[in-house]
């Protein structure tokens, strides 16, 4: 192993050099379930040092993770956190740019470069895709064949009274459709349901809104974030939590924080993780 597959650990101390490679396998996420008597859950961001996560796309329309913050150190801890996940949460939007060819597999097993991981999973005892939640108000997605392979399960929820033909024809296709507030859905509602359905370690692979529920709901357990050392500006951007004001600010304290010098092109970029106090 070179010394580019290295990065330095700072947070604990104290500081000692480590492998990229199963950094955040090594934070065994599937163990704090069991304390807190519901499913954990995390999420995880990549931003600009000015607190952008994404900017418009040059060509299609809508918002995309800019390619001067987006790279493949990053992405290998990305897959990590989402190998240890039994649930993983989209939205429709993610459903409908899959339709459209502009959406990946969140979890790339398949991809030879991450075949340790779907090793681990197997494992673990785990299939080797999770099962993938959707939020959705209005129901107007897709559902691709490929993400129901395998017996792949997809859970959508909703808000208020949705259409009963749409529930069913969802129903038919992937799995099953709760509602989880009245005109929004609410993150506490949600996750007490994904336990309720066996769920124990959740995975919010979502943007800045869903985030928004989740901490409002006092749900999120724990934040990963990438630091990329890139400076971007521009309007408009979305940032890692979208929404109304908090009543109180959501307390965050410092777990793991590593810094990789060859990242970004070598400009560097810091791995950081915040534990939510309560």
């Amino acid at each position: 192993m070179n010394e580019k597959d290295h990065i330095t650990q700072f947070y604990p101390s104290p500081a000692e050099e480590r492998p990229l490679q199963e950094t955040y396998l090594a934070h065994h996420l599937r163990q704090y379930s069991h304390s807190s008597g519901r499913a954990f859950v995390y999420g995880n961001f990549v931003a600009s040092l000015d607190g952008r996560i994404a900017i418009p796309h040059s060509t299609k329309g809508g918002m995309t993770v800019p390619k001067t913050t987006a790279n493949d150190r990053d992405w290998r801890l990305f897959q990590e956190l989402a190998a240890q996940a039994d649930l993983i949460i989209s939205s429709g939007r993610y459903l409908r740019d899959w339709a459209d060819g502009r959406a990946q597999e969140i979890l790339q097993v398949d991809n030879p470069k991450f075949a340790d991981l779907k090793a681990w999973r197997l494992a673990q005892g785990l299939r080797p895709q999770p099962d993938i939640a959707i939020i959705s108000g209005s129901l107007q997605f897709p559902i691709p064949d490929v993400l129901t392979a395998g017996g792949r399960k997809v859970v959508v929820f909703t808000t208020g009274s949705p259409d009963p033909e749409r529930v069913r024809e969802i129903e038919a296709k992937a799995g099953q459709v709760v509602v989880v507030g009245e005109t929004s859905v609410q993150g506490d509602l949600m996750v007490a349901k994904m336990t309720e359905l066996g769920y124990t370690t959740v995975y919010s692979a979502a943007g800045p809104q869903i985030m928004h529920l989740l901490l409002a709901g006092g749900v999120l357990d724990r934040l990963y974030l990438t630091h990329a050392s890139r400076l971007l500006a521009g309007q408009p951007f979305s940032s890692i939590v979208e929404g109304e004001l908090f009543e109180e600010a959501v307390g965050m304290k410092l777990n793991t924080l590593y810094f990789d010098p060859h990242g970004v092109d070598g400009l560097g970029q810091l791995f950081v993780s915040y534990d939510v106090t309560r």
